[in-house]
């Protein structure tokens, strides 16, 4: 999606000439801001394949790369992979036609919808357009539970940044946000109707950019070119997925007992040695890492002081007993902190209060390996098996060839995610605890 939104099928003509060229319960989830640390029963199971679908939102890979990062490296599942199927342009009723051969080929247990971007008009809603988006996300959604995928979120589409929108037309983005409040809506409606988990993406957006100027200043944008939103942007649509799957945001404790001198740690975390205070750690589980200047709304840094991701997503909890003073310096890595003893006491949450921190590299370079992973999703899925199937699909003959491509690209696609998965290393790092005076 884009200030002028580009056809679903133009971009698929370009694809297709490149390619000729190169050869239980329904659950209405409005979800706010106000953190809750126990959130939904947790819908992830073992192993599960997470089928993340959209438009250019999508096709971005920021979000999609979030939530499979967050799934690979936080969330305490085995065997959790994901995939993205992003389109440019795309409305809900061409995804609609692709849905059998481009998604569910690859078998997806858990997928994620967000369509409606280009769903509506850059005007007044016309009558003939929610009822066409309606229908097409009923048909998205059955066909989806026909092919047995166990966990639909639907989610609603986003919002235009009014202030950046149809180059700074204000009136005019003012208007084009009504008609995606009204599709957010039938979305809602129609998860409704079809026992689906509706994510409400529209509201929060638009709650998240005013406080994020309140906070950071006016230049703090949603989406720097008014439709897609930057990283900030997307760092929330990831949170408010996976609060919508149920993920409890508990990644583990490490606690100290500097008057019996001992230390044990859990949920993911072993200590490895101890020894007055210092505590050597190893985790196979990661917290989820922000970059860049908190102020600017191409980082991610600054999320966290808009939304509560670090309460309800990203505990990783350090609890020191036995302090022989009322404050202690508790270092990680190499940063230093201190605190007083009765807040080491109850438990400090070490993601949010060291931003900074062993895991900051290792996490960085999970996610270039995602990322690109993911473009290589878009690649086979989009230019190759798509769009072959529609080149040679109509043509008996070649349905086995069609078939026998599926299959291998489906295969490449899983050894992907499987090789991404086996770059979450465990990470040892260390915590030293000091009292002072």
């Amino acid at each position: 999606m884009s200030t002028s939104i580009a056809s679903s099928s133009a971009s698929r003509k370009d694809g297709l000439q490149a390619l000729v060229a190169g050869t239980a319960v329904a659950l209405a989830i409005l979800i706010g801001f106000s953190s809750s640390a126990a959130g939904t029963e947790c819908l992830l199971q073992r192993g599960d394949f997470v089928a993340v679908a959209g438009d250019s939102l999508t096709e971005q890979r920021l979000y999609s790369v979030f939530l499979e990062e967050y799934l690979l490296a936080c969330q305490p599942g085995a065997g959790l992979r994901a995939c993205q199927f992003g389109w440019k342009g795309e409305t809900s009723s061409e995804f609609a036609l692709r849905l059998a051969n481009d998604v569910l080929r690859l078998r997806p247990n858990v997928v994620t919808l967000c369509f409606g971007m280009n769903n509506g008009p850059f005007g007044p809603t016309a009558p003939e357009e929610p009822q066409s988006y309606r229908e097409a996300q009923r048909r998205i959604i059955k066909q989806l539970k026909n092919a047995g995928v166990r966990v639909i979120l639907v989610g609603s589409p986003g919002s235009l940044d009014v202030e950046r929108a149809f180059a700074g037309d204000r009136a005019r983005a003012l208007i084009y946000n009504r008609s995606l409040a009204r599709l957010r809506d039938i979305a809602r409606e129609v998860a409704e109707e079809q026992g689906a988990i509706f994510v409400n993406l529209h509201d929060p957006m638009i709650e998240f950019i005013a406080k994020a100027k309140a906070k950071y200043g006016k230049d703090y944008w949603l989406c720097g070119d008014g439709g897609h939103p930057d990283r900030s942007g997307h760092l929330l649509m990831a949170y408010l997925f996976l609060k919508a799957l149920g993920c409890d945001g508990d990644l583990g404790t490490i606690s100290v007992d500097l008057a019996g001198d001992k230390a044990e740690a859990g949920g993911g975390h072993k200590v490895v040695a101890y020894s007055q205070g210092r505590v050597e750690i190893e985790s196979s589980r990661y917290p989820f890492c922000f970059s860049g200047d908190a102020a600017r709304f191409e980082a991610t840094r600054g999320v966290p002081q808009v939304i509560p991701f670090n309460e309800d997503l990203n505990r990783f909890r350090l609890v020191v007993r036995g302090l022989a003073s009322r404050r202690a310096k508790v270092t990680w890595g190499s940063v230093s902190r201190e605190f007083p003893a009765a807040r080491l006491a109850d438990g400090i949450n070490l993601a949010a209060e060291f931003p900074d921190n062993p895991f900051s590299e290792p996490f960085q370079k999970l996610e270039e390996r995602i990322a690109s992973k993911q473009w290589l999703d878009g690649v086979r899925i989009k230019e190759q098996m798509h769009s072959l199937s529609v080149l040679l699909g109509y043509a008996p003959q070649e349905r086995d060839a069609i078939g026998r491509l599926a299959e291998a690209l489906t295969k490449q696609c899983r050894e992907d995610r499987d090789a991404v998965a086996k770059a979450v290393v465990p990470v040892r790092h260390v915590l030293k605890i000091e009292n002072l005076q």
